[in-house]
């Protein structure tokens, strides 16, 4: 899957083109999805709710997840298999390990080879427990009295004489005998009630043997080893829940960072880990190289190519292409990647001429957003950084539609600039960027309203907010551009190391609430007018 996502705190170019970009790729046959790095504005809700487009999912980071990477579906195994059922499993995947997993395929141990051979080496082989369902497969047997069921005991090999038997023996139902074609044996083992008789080499029992033990309560079973097999087989019958290691286990969970699991893994030098979902469902098994040698998160940016407004983690993923009507930023690859950068007032231009490149034209739904993401950020066409391509775009998109643009405009920028309700945190965040400009850190929030005096009105607790997050995050300027549709320009709000930047910057004296008009763009003349006030004052 990849992941196309434009800047933090998207505007509606930035989803709007991220999701058109996504049904172009679909249509190309490439699987990818649509995200948001935040929620989604007024105005970009609108816009998707006009043309019935989802909300696209919104994704914190796109660090690298367990879940990312390539692991193997082991088969599991239950708690109740016998020991040698895991270990046939392992000869025949040809496996060292396997996760042992209960009915509701929930993880509850793992078992290794090693589980295996220093289990029978170290377990009590006098004693069995298991099921005799184990038994019957294991020993290649069949019931010929009694029931299935569980056993739990101490094991006995009749191997001697009968009258050594007899005066040597003492059984009772604690006792689980194995017994060749010695009648007098098996008779007294019936009379004792033991808890079960294995009769081996498949020998045939005489009918009253059998009544006597149907008498008694105590079931026999004829297998078709013999007793030497038998005898050293049987332990191998107990439950793998005897062996299976349940402490100490490294697991992993689905959607753990990677750069946690690194932790984790530090001290155990494991080969093989399990991974489980949050719930403790068993999915795979990920081996320490696949760990240590993952695939990354394939990701397409839109309208963005800076680490600061990008997803936290980018530097983890592997950027493939990059569609941006921005300036260059700082994003690096390893490899050489499709980098798509024009100068024009829109990513979705952009994306609306990659369709026709393509030989395609978009459905509806789709030019519905393209418009919506152009008329957002060229302010229907009345920015600086509006294009000769852009307004012909919105006219090859309004006959797809047969919309009214200017009608449509004002709908969508009157949903879009209303700030009832909002608390000043959720105003300066809801369109805002940050920059690194000559090794300084400069913070730009714009809001576009039709409503200028309503935010003026909370002049004062703008003005401490703006001073509190500049202070926070060791701003060199932080600006609150409060822009105007109707009278094309921005009343500014500002904290600065110098105030002479912004004389200099936009050539009006500077004052908190000053108008600036004709200045409505932040990428086109906000920035690049610092830039040059920087270098005139240096």
């Amino acid at each position: 899957m990849i992941y196309i996502f434009g800047h933090k705190n998207p505007d509606t170019d930035s989803i709007c083109s991220a999701i058109a970009l996504s049904h172009l790729k679909k249509e190309l046959g490439v699987e990818t999805e649509a995200c948001s790095l935040g929620v989604l504005s007024k105005e970009t809700q609108y816009a998707l709710d006009r043309f019935e487009i989802p909300q696209p999912r919104m994704i914190e980071d796109i660090k690298t997840e367990v879940n990312d990477l390539e692991y193997d579906v082991i088969s599991s195994v239950n708690p109740y298999s016998s020991i040698l059922q895991a270990f046939e499993m392992m000869e025949e995947e040809k496996i060292k390990t396997l996760p042992v997993c209960n009915q509701s395929n929930q993880l509850m141990g793992i078992v290794t080879m090693k589980n295996i051979a220093m289990g029978l080496i170290q377990n009590d082989d006098r004693h069995l427990k298991t099921h005799m369902d184990n038994l019957l497969r294991d020993l290649k047997g069949q019931m010929l009295i009694g029931e299935t069921g569980e056993i739990d005991g101490k094991v006995m090999v009749m191997a001697f004489f009968h009258k050594t038997v007899e005066k040597n023996i003492s059984l009772d139902s604690s006792w689980i005998s194995i017994v060749g074609d010695n009648y007098e044996n098996i008779e007294f083992c019936i009379k004792s009630r033991v808890q079960l008789i294995i009769i081996t080499g498949n020998h045939e029992i005489p009918e009253s043997l059998l009544m006597l033990a149907q008498e008694n309560g105590v079931p026999i079973m004829s297998v078709e080893l013999d007793t030497y097999m038998t005898s050293k087989k049987i332990d191998q019958c107990n439950y793998l829940s005897s062996i299976m290691r349940s402490d100490d286990i490294c697991v992993l969970k689905e959607y753990e960072y990677l750069e946690d699991v690194y932790k984790k893994i530090k001290t155990r030098r494991h080969t093989w880990y399990p991974i489980v979902s949050q719930s403790n469902q068993y999915l795979g098994f990920i081996g320490r190289n696949q760990l240590l040698n993952p695939q990354r998160k394939q990701v397409i940016m839109v309208d963005h190519n800076e680490y600061t407004q990008s997803a936290p983690g980018i530097e983890e993923a592997e950027i493939l292409e990059v569609v941006d009507h921005h300036k260059i930023g700082d994003i690096r690859t390893n490899m050489p990647i499709s980098f798509r950068n024009m100068p024009v007032g829109s990513t979705c231009t952009i994306v609306y001429r990659m369709y026709r490149e393509a030989g395609l034209n978009p459905n509806e739904q789709v030019a519905g957003v393209l418009l919506s993401g152009i008329i957002s950020d060229t302010l229907n066409l009345k920015s600086p950084t509006t294009t000769p391509l852009d307004i012909e775009v919105v006219r090859r998109l309004s006959l797809i539609l047969d919309i009214d643009v200017d009608e449509f405009a004002r709908e969508m920028f009157k949903v879009g600039t209303s700030l009832e309700g909002l608390s000043i945190e959720e105003i300066f965040y809801r369109d805002f960027k940050e920059f690194d400009i000559e090794n300084y850190k400069i913070g730009v929030s714009q809001v576009f309203t039709l409503d200028i005096e309503n935010v003026m009105a909370r002049r004062d607790e703008i003005l401490t907010f703006i001073k509190n997050e500049h202070e926070e995050h060791g701003y060199m300027a932080t600006l609150f551009l409060i822009t105007d549709i109707v009278k094309e320009g921005s009343t500014f709000m500002y904290e600065i190391e110098d105030e002479e930047l912004i004389t200099k910057a936009f050539h009006v004296k500077a004052e908190q609430g000053m108008f600036v008009p004709e200045v409505i763009s932040r990428k086109k003349q906000v920035v690049p007018g610092l830039i040059e006030a920087m270098l005139i004052v240096e």
